[in-house]
């Protein structure tokens, strides 16, 4: 069996003691991992959520190091995510894709050889659509900046972490649109920017811009840049261009770098707004961020524009994902007038 030294340690984790015959090995494995993420332009979201699985996965085995398991160990495991802590099939797969990750990225294994492996069928849902009178309800209970930051989630159909990555530059007061940039397919898109944000939005840049200037004052005022952009460009991340439209209350420390800086704001504090304006609203809906985009594809729809521009506005790669909505237009179950209404 491998040192367990050379798993590393997860935050979070049983501590595992090093192994005094084994311990200068380096680097570890966990730390292999992350390296190989950021090499590939991986989220931290999404390095800490697959540095956790691995590390769940081996645990889950005793220590045991991944080179001395294989299809078996992997399906015994997600038989555990199933069965005994009855995860969603999208969480399942999650751990499947990290534990894939480890196997061909880091360790370079062909995962040919785990033909036999299988992935959760995930069921097919109709996503929750919000009324435009529980729209506007939910707007009315909404105040300040994340009255402002719902507003952009609807009105330009942005997702959750593409509404916190805004840069400055990406909003055109000019041409009325937002330029949405790193998406989830890894491609830009231009999206409207709502008229009636206009105002209220450049009212709060000019606020994050005096911020801005504050930070720069005190010795902070850089930005986390994508890309290594900040090595070649050296004075970029203290640009106001490259500032976050909703940066954070504090200053804080980037876990990846080390640097105090300046963030976006925390989702959490995006969700909990969303959550209490719906229960103040009233309304008997489980509503998250995510509703507002739903929302705003389906009205869309409503108000006749073809699937394929809502497609587009979305940055769905297939217009099979775009045609879900279709089944959620204020028409009743899928069209169909009830008999009961002939009598």
């Amino acid at each position: 069996m491998r040192s367990q030294t050379e798993f590393g340690n997860e935050e979070g984790g049983p501590v595992m003691k090093p192994d005094s015959d084994l311990s200068s090995r380096t680097p570890k494995l966990l730390d292999q991992v992350r390296t190989v993420l950021r090499m590939k332009h991986y989220s931290y979201r999404t390095e800490k959520a697959y540095v956790s699985w691995i590390y769940q996965y081996i645990v889950y085995h005793n220590k045991k190091h991944p080179r001395d398991m294989g299809e078996k160990e992997i399906s015994q495991f997600l038989s555990h995510l199933a069965v005994n802590r009855k995860v969603s099939a999208a969480t399942q797969n999650q751990a499947l894709c990290a534990i894939v990750f480890l196997y061909k990225q880091v360790l370079n294994i062909d995962t040919g050889q785990f033909e036999n492996l299988i992935w959760a069928k995930k069921s097919k849902t109709i996503p929750v659509v919000f009324s435009r009178q529980e729209i506007q309800s939910l707007m009315d209970n909404c105040t300040g900046t994340y009255w402002l930051m719902a507003a952009l989630l609807y009105g330009a159909g942005l997702r959750m972490r593409e509404l916190l990555n805004l840069r400055v530059k990406d909003i055109d007061f000019q041409y009325n649109q937002i330029t949405v940039r790193n998406t989830k397919g890894k491609e830009d898109r231009v999206v409207p920017l709502p008229q009636k944000v206009k105002t209220s939005l450049q009212e709060h840049m000019r606020k994050v811009k005096n911020l801005h200037n504050k930070d720069l004052k005190e010795g902070f005022g850089s930005v986390y840049l994508p890309n290594a952009l900040e090595r070649k460009y050296k004075n970029a991340a203290k640009e106001w261009i490259w500032q976050f439209v909703f940066p954070a209350h504090r200053i804080s420390t980037d876990p990846r770098s080390g640097i105090r800086r300046r963030h976006h704001l925390y989702d959490s504090a995006l969700q909990k707004a969303i959550k209490n304006a719906v229960k103040k609203a009233g309304i008997s809906k489980h509503g998250t961020c995510h509703t507002l985009r739903h929302s705003f594809a389906t009205h869309l729809l409503e108000d006749g524009y073809d699937i394929r521009t809502v497609q587009e506005l979305l940055g769905h790669k297939h217009v099979e994902t775009t045609m879900i909505y279709t089944h959620v237009l204020n028409k009743g179950g899928l069209g169909v007038k009830s008999p009961m209404d002939t009598l």
